[in-house]
Parts: structure tokens; sequence; C-alpha cells
């Protein structure tokens, strides 16, 4: 192959909009340089594009280095797992009080239901000694590790519907187009490890008629595109299209990108749209991962005492508990965000039934991902965040019966647990009305949420920006304060 022929054919095939995108000279060559030589041209070694934060410095010191979030996607309800209720028990098949529901909102589900009956969880609670929080039967491997986390029982929310709160949760606005949690974290601090993305989503189903998610969820929004989450699935390719084609070998694929770079690079041109640098950065991060995902995502090395921890799913790719595993992999390779999605907590009616399976899909592994973290020295500074997008009505959807009810939808509360990276092991954390319906004491909003995990990163929440349309933009918009309370 003729290099100079070639990149010649390509300077002068160029249309009037490619010239004049290109009429500014240098920095197409930097950035190409920058990926070639890392060292060339930055202040901080081993840096690529990709892999190194905007931020020079963090605003403060960090707690964590990593977060693993287990999302449990469809709303769990709290009444049934961490919010103990005695007084709806009392009040079991009553109407909710109009001076509790307050004329709040409710979602067009309930639209034809003229009965509000109180229904206290059928499920039993013990309160743990030391921590004082309560537990439900359903989650008996999460109360063995009570004194490691914080249960928050206080989150509130503004979106009463799974696709806006999920959104909301994850960007900080119910509209997407926003750049989520991890795409942020992935912009403001890059990555230690330069052969796997910076942020990582897996995907796991408790039951399988279950409300799919909105890719949105784990977008980059305005960001640059390498920032988005890189979703890894189950079977023999974890990532789409990474494997080379039929007739392609590795050394193959080497030529491409070095006759890419050194095309760019003769050009000396600016082509007048960042996205060119994320593609370069995200070929480039391909090509590593070719060796990098195999490795991390072969469980053919764990032990038997390690998959007997997680539970007999362990072994089943694709399940949460495999998924939980797998994060742990990743938090041990300094990936920074790690986001597994557990779909199917959306139980409008036979609750008791269903909320049993969901529970025992991720009770267990979710317990001895900490555990498993705790053991290895890495929990101090990975934080894991178990939760959902809102909570549960107090009072029936449908037809109460002896043995069987449902649930809606209910934004003004909601429980969520968290461990390690500099959060208060063995508290609880927030108070519910005796109905679970409004919070009395210490309300935690999503804003508040999302500035807590940043802050815990070393970063100040008001400080991490970006100028998109003439506004600078933040995860928390114009809201959010660190929740002290809950910190080590």
């Amino acid at each position: 192959m003729n290099w100079n022929n070639d990149i010649q054919k390509a300077q002068y095939n160029q249309t009037r909009r490619d010239f004049l995108r290109t009429t500014t000279k240098g920095l197409g060559a930097a950035a190409i340089g920058s990926l070639i030589a890392p060292n060339l041209l930055s202040a901080q070694p081993n840096t690529i594009p990709g892999s190194g934060g905007v931020l020079k410095a963090l605003h403060h010191a960090p707690k964590a280095k990593r977060i693993i979030y287990l999302f449990q996607s469809g709303g769990p309800s709290q009444i049934e797992l961490f919010d103990y209720k005695p007084e709806l028990m009392k009040r079991h098949g009553e109407e909710i009080p109009d001076s509790v529901r307050g004329g709040q909102r409710v979602t067009g589900m309930l639209a034809a239901q003229s009965s509000f009956p109180l229904v206290g969880s059928k499920f039993e609670f013990t309160q743990n000694p030391k921590t004082g929080g309560y537990f439900s039967n359903l989650v008996p491997y999460t109360a063995q590790i009570a004194e490691d986390i914080c249960v928050v029982n206080s989150m509130y929310t503004e979106a009463i519907n799974h696709e806006p709160a999920v959104i909301f949760l994850q960007t900080g606005s119910q509209q997407v187009g926003r750049p989520c949690i991890g795409s942020w974290m992935s912009y403001g601090l890059g990555s230690p490890n330069q052969n796997l993305p910076s942020f990582i989503v897996l995907l796991s189903r408790g039951k399988s008629d279950t409300q799919n998610l909105n890719m949105q969820s784990w977008g980059n929004g305005f960001l640059p595109s390498h920032h988005q989450g890189v979703q890894f699935r189950s079977g023999a390719d974890p990532v789409l299209y990474l494997s080379n084609p039929d007739g392609i070998d590795r050394a193959s694929r080497r030529r491409e990108l070095d006759y890419l770079e050194r095309l760019e690079r003769e050009q000396q041109a600016v082509w007048g749209d960042p996205e060119i640098d994320s593609k370069i950065s995200q070929y480039e991060m391909a090509y590593r991962m070719q060796t990098s995902v195999p490795d991390v995502t072969d469980l053919s090395d764990e032990p038997d005492y390690i998959f007997d921890l997680y539970g007999p799913d362990a072994k089943i790719p694709g399940t949460y508990a495999a998924n939980c595993l797998l994060a742990r992999r990743l938090a041990e390779r300094n990936v920074p965000f790690v986001q597994l999605y557990h779909m199917g907590w959306d139980q409008h009616g036979n609750l008791p039934k269903d909320i049993q399976k969901l529970a025992k899909s991720s009770d267990q592994a979710s317990a001895a991902l900490v555990t498993d973290l705790k053991q290895r020295g890495l929990l101090d500074d990975t934080l894991v965040v178990w939760g959902g997008e809102f909570g549960r009505t107090s009072f029936s959807q449908g037809k109460l019966t002896k043995t069987n009810y449902g649930r809606d939808h209910h934004p003004r509360c909601f429980s969520m647990w968290m461990a390690g990276g500099g959060i208060k092991p063995g508290t609880v954390y927030g108070k519910t009305d005796d109905f679970s319906y409004n919070i009395a004491e210490n309300g935690v909003h999503v804003h508040d949420f999302q500035a807590t995990l940043l802050h815990l990163l070393g970063i100040d929440h008001e400080q991490l920006t970006f100028k998109h349309q003439g506004r600078r933009y933040r995860l928390t918009d114009v809201h959010g304060h660190v929740v002290n309370d809950i910190l080590a």
C-alpha cells in the first residue's frame, strides 16, 4: 500500500463543505497525536481522550473511587421491604384518611377506582438490635449486612410514571436528552483503566413479562459520545460488534486504525465536529477491549465458594447474581461506574406472590456483593447503591382480598440503601408517617442523592458543568444538597 498516494487522493477528493470545515489546522492532528503518544501533549502521564476527565483536580478529598449502582427498576415496595408500618396492619381495609392523602396526584390507572383501602404488608419484619432498622423476611441476606449499610427511608421524587422517574433519577431531568450519572462521572473523572470503558451497564430481568428500559437512562446526552454507558450482554459476544468479522485478524485491525491516524495527521485539520475525536477514541477503546472484555467476563476462574456466596443463579450468564459477580470483577479492574438494571419490580396486582420472586432474585446477590467487596478490601472506596425509581402506595390498587393486593406508583416516599465509599454504616436515615405515605423527617430528594454521590467522589456538584446551547448544565440542575448526616 502506498500511504502517500492514498493520502493525496483523500486530500483532493474533498467537497466544499469538507474544505470549509478543515480550514483550521492543527487541532485534529493534536487529538490524534494524543491517542498515539499519550504523554506528548498531556500534563498528566498516560492519559488519552476518553480516559482523562476534564477536572484538573478534585474539589475535595474523595471517599469513593468507584460506584456500583444496583438499580431495581419498577419501584420496589418500601412497605414490604424496609419501612415497617404496624399502623397499616391495624387499619387494614380502612379508607386512607383524606388528611394523609391530601389530594396528592395519582396515576391514571386509578381513575376508575373509587375506594382506596389501606393494606398492611403480609410479610414479617425483624428489627436489628444494633442499627434499629427493620427488615422484612423477604430480604434475609440484606438483614445480615445491616451493620454495613445505610438505609434511607425518606427518598422522594417528582415523577409518578416509570420512564420519566427512571430518567429523572439517572439524569436529573424527567425529559430525555440529559447526561446520566455515569456519563457525568466519566466526563469529570475519566478512568484509571485504559482497557475497559469507564461506564458499563448490565441488564437482568426478574421476570419475563417486564417493562423495558429506555436506553437514555445510560445515555451521554449532550456530552461527547464516548461517555455513554457501554452495555455488556450475556453470551459469546458481551459487546456487540466488538469481535473482528471473518477475514479480519488483529493485525489487520491495527493497520486500519493506523491508516486512519496517518490520514488525519497528514491532513492536519480539524473537521469541525467534536464527535470525530470521540469516534477515534471509541475505535481505540474497542481495539483494546477485544482482549480485556473476554478476560473480565470469563468467570471460570472463580472458586465454588464465591458462586455459593452469590447464589445458584451466579453461574447463569445474564442473571442478576451473575451480573453482581461481574460487577465485583469490574471493580477490581478499577472501572469507575458499573450500573446494574434489574427489571420486574412493578407490582400493581398480585404483589404478595410477585415480590417474593423479585426479592429472592436480588437479595442474596446484593448482600453478597457487599460482603465480597468487604473481604477483598474494596468496600472502603467502592460505593454500592441499591434502590428503584419510586415507591408504592399504602392503599391497595384494585380489589383487596385476604390473600392478594396490589400497590400503585408512589413518588412521595421510598427506600434505598447504600454501603461503603464514605457512607456511615449501620444507620437508618429519615422517617415516613405511620402510613408510609408522606415524609415525616429528613427527606432526601433525588437531586440531594445525586449531589451526595458526586460529593463522595470528590466532586462539588455545582462545579461540574457542561455548556450546551448557551447554558451551563449540571447533573443536579439548579438544585441539590449533600446529605452530610449519612456520611462517615
